[in-house]
């Protein structure tokens, strides 16, 4: 995924979510590897006291990188596991739909997937502080049935919002089972939007 949008204010995503606002100036709009965007964090002390911060979607990449990661799916290198086991590293990335290409270079389509259930949902993500500018990243699994017929070989991880709190505060050992694909009767095809 390199492409998502989030056409919500900071104001109705923090309602939404119970976080707290603070000075946001997110009104909506399309996020790209290298842009803010707004993302839910806890308080690090495993309480329900969230707030709304903006964040530069890629962290930094390993030493062998060249550019920085956007999703993570190697849940087990050690480049991860340090930020996966400290639930104030963990974050809600708020959404609305995203960007999933299919077909072969040269006739690749774009698909907008969104939820039928939920205009707006979170993927589990987690954070880190580069030098210049906090930054996130989304997490990633394998395709479920729907993202699979489109041709996706992997995509986000989204919460059931049942499971916020428990991605922002428990151990590691627990919320790594939330890592997994939502089911694919969850999604639908939306418009290409503007």
């Amino acid at each position: 995924m390199h492409l998502y949008r989030l056409d919500a204010p900071a104001s109705r995503i923090a309602a939404a979510f119970g976080a707290e606002a603070g000075d946001d100036p997110w009104a909506g709009d399309y996020v790209a590897p290298g842009r803010p965007a707004p993302v839910i964090v806890g308080d690090g002390r495993g309480g329900t006291r969230w707030r709304l911060r903006p964040r530069l979607w890629g962290v930094p990449p390993p030493a062998s990188g060249t550019r920085p990661v956007t999703s993570v799916r190697n849940l087990s290198s050690p480049f991860w596991i340090g930020t996966l086991r400290h639930p104030e590293l963990r974050c809600l990335v708020p959404a609305t739909s995203f960007a999933l290409w299919s077909e072969p270079a040269g006739a690749r389509r774009q698909h907008w997937i969104s939820l039928r259930a939920r205009p707006l949902f979170a993927f589990a993500g987690i954070v880190r502080d580069a030098a210049d500018w906090p930054c996130f990243a989304v997490l990633a699994t394998d395709p479920n049935s729907f993202v699979e017929r489109l041709g996706g070989q992997a995509m986000p991880v989204i919460l059931d919002p049942e499971d916020h709190a428990r991605w922002l505060t428990a151990d590691w050992r627990d919320a790594a089972g939330l890592v997994a694909a939502c089911p694919g009767h969850w999604m639908e095809m939306g418009p290409t939007p503007p």
